[in-house]
């Protein structure tokens, strides 16, 4: 009897080892899709800044990286394989059609960017799609749609969320203007919303085909079909786009893009939803104190409420996760 509890009690301290492990590997791949993000935002900003054309910049992003991601599935035997696996899930409705329209909203958040940052500034802009990621995210995770399964509502994680929109609006607070018209953050916060949503059905996606590459492939694809047309409306309300500027790093976009899904992807089926975002919004912060150490934009320094706010994002990421921790180990008992 002695030999079977003392058995048991190995089994359990393994599995909850390699839940650990999990939980590791998760938290870093979500958190190195965080400074792909800093790093895609920075190029992607300054590219729509040369072409006069937000949006033009947000279109390209999304067809250079559907070209490579397309050039990749066709020539990996496992990217022919999960595609062809894809299809099969969708065919047998083992995985529904809606469920691939992830990259309308990376399509949406963009969009809103365009329409609403002008008038709202950044700090407000950023703190409102953090606000709604992170309310899409415990509501996500409890009603288990992504790869995860079912996530405990538990104190600790309601509190880290809340605790990571403080500290976004902290790291921000330098850029806090006075926005004629804040109604207009409705805008944003949805496109949070739709962030949180993006996140679990991607990860569905990728479950069914088995690859991530493919995933990140059906994003790109359904997020460029509608950033076309959101650019065709563009075109003919403000006209074409300047012409496309000489420096190369300014193209390079689309990769970094590729690096923030396709980590996201992964990381969504090891820790959930609530955790993949807090810990990319930590990634996309440190990313963003890096870039304005060493490298530096007109008008932008860096300054202590970043710092502040991204200590505290960290902080949060540990308060979310200790219920986490506690649940592995109750699952691990039964």
């Amino acid at each position: 009897m002695r030999a079977t509890d003392e058995s048991q009690a190995e089994a359990v301290e393994s599995e909850t080892d390699f839940s650990t492990v999990r939980r590791v590997a998760g938290a870093a791949l979500a958190g190195i899709g965080g400074l792909a993000v800093a790093g895609e935002g920075r190029v992607n900003g300054q590219l729509g800044a040369q072409l006069g054309d937000g949006v033009a910049a947000a279109l390209f992003t999304f067809g250079s990286g559907l070209l490579l991601l397309v050039a990749a599935v066709a020539a990996l035997p496992a990217g022919r394989r999960g595609a062809a696996r894809l299809r099969a899930e969708l065919r047998g409705g083992r995985l529904r059609w809606w469920q691939c329209l992830g990259g309308v909203c990376g399509a949406f958040l963009v969009t809103s960017q365009g329409v609403t940052i002008a008038l709202l500034g950044v700090a407000v802009f950023t703190v409102a799609v953090v606000a709604g990621q992170v309310v899409s995210s415990l509501v996500v995770d409890r009603a288990g749609v992504g790869p995860a399964g079912r996530q405990p509502l538990t104190g600790p994680r309601v509190a880290g969320a809340a605790l990571a929109v403080v500290a976004v609006g902290v790291a921000v607070s330098g850029d806090f203007g006075r926005p004629s018209v804040l109604w207009l953050a409705v805008l944003p916060a949805l496109a949070g919303v739709a962030v949180g949503w993006q996140q679990a059905v991607n990860g569905l996606v990728r479950r069914a085909a088995g690859n991530t590459t493919v995933a990140a492939m059906v994003n790109f694809a359904v997020g460029f079909g509608a950033l076309l047309l959101v650019f065709g409306v563009d075109v003919l309300l403000r006209g074409t786009p300047a012409a496309p500027p000489g420096q190369w790093w300014l193209y390079t976009a689309g990769c970094l893009a590729i690096v923030a899904i396709g980590t996201s992807v992964g990381a969504v089926r090891l820790i959930g939803v609530l955790m993949v975002g807090l810990c990319s919004v930590s990634g996309q912060l440190v990313g963003s104190l890096l870039l304005d150490l060493f490298a530096p934009t007109a008008g932008h320094r860096l300054g202590p409420s970043s710092l502040i706010g991204t200590g505290l994002t960290l902080v949060a990421v540990g308060v979310a996760a200790v219920r986490t921790r506690r649940a592995d180990r109750t699952h691990a008992l039964r």
